[in-house]
């Protein structure tokens, strides 16, 4: 059968509590296969996993649980070696990156933030700081809403406006919140926000962080801002010695 990896802890990590479920339906137990320094949290892989609710929380409890007791290198949902044999072989190869990642990560979290506009209040924004902008949109105003041609040469300057506007946003979030971060981790593009950007925290500093949070949104109120967190480092797992933290947006141990 195959096993299911939840992630990665020293071999001194204190026990998990006693009847653990993981994923699968009925939750199948899970187990702690050591290999030196170092232990792996798995468990029997369900033949049907599938990401659906039930599946991602019993995989996140698990995480929550070990991380509450101490660091644990999280793997993503669906990480899945053919048998143990397999996880602890490749405990032994990467023995040394995975201690480096454990010292690494110890006593910190992660905070993902997404930001995106307020529709009203960006255009808002780029209206009020553009003064060609402004005398376009009244002149057309008083001519009844201007012809088609200069609807659209304004829908065209206003849209770059705003898209230049996004990439200023988006600069400003990361560099406004990295001092209070350890590393950061620039997450992939998506459709439905400006920035996606991950930071590493000390969990002793997280107030600081989140206040940060805070300032940042009071600063830039056509900014909407999604905090979420404290999160296992998933964004933080595999850098190892010779790269920056943060430069990768995580890894799994294997898959078939």
């Amino acid at each position: 059968m195959s096993t299911y990896v939840y992630g990665i802890t020293a071999s001194s990590h204190p026990a998990l509590p006693k009847e653990m479920g993981g994923v699968g339906d009925p939750a199948r137990p899970v187990r702690v296969l050591e290999q030196g320094e170092l232990a792996a949290l798995v468990s029997d892989a369900p033949e049907d996993l599938r990401p659906k609710r039930r599946e991602l929380l019993a995989h996140s409890s698990v995480l929550a649980e070990a991380g509450a007791a101490g660091c644990v290198l999280p793997m993503r949902f669906g990480s899945v070696a053919p048998d143990d044999d397999t996880v602890t072989s490749v405990l032994a190869e990467r023995a040394e990156h995975y201690k480096e990642r454990l010292a690494a990560l110890d006593g910190r979290v992660e905070y993902n933030i997404k930001a995106s506009h307020a529709e009203e209040a960006v255009l808002h924004r780029v209206l009020a700081s553009n003064p060609e902008l402004r005398a376009m949109t009244e002149a057309n105003r008083q001519a009844g809403g201007g012809t088609y041609e200069q609807r659209l040469q304004l829908g065209e300057m206003v849209a770059a406006a705003v898209k230049a506007q996004e990439a200023e946003d988006a600069t400003d979030v990361q560099h406004t919140l990295e001092p209070a971060a350890d590393a950061v981790s620039v997450g992939p593009e998506s459709s439905g926000w400006l920035a996606n950007v991950s930071f590493l925290v000390e969990r002793d500093r997280a107030e600081t962080f989140l206040t940060a949070v805070e300032q940042l949104r009071q600063g830039h109120p056509h900014l909407e801002l999604r905090v979420n967190g404290p999160l296992p480092p998933y964004s933080f797992v595999e850098p190892g010695p010779a790269e920056p933290a943060g430069t990768t947006s995580g890894a799994e141990m294997a898959e078939e």
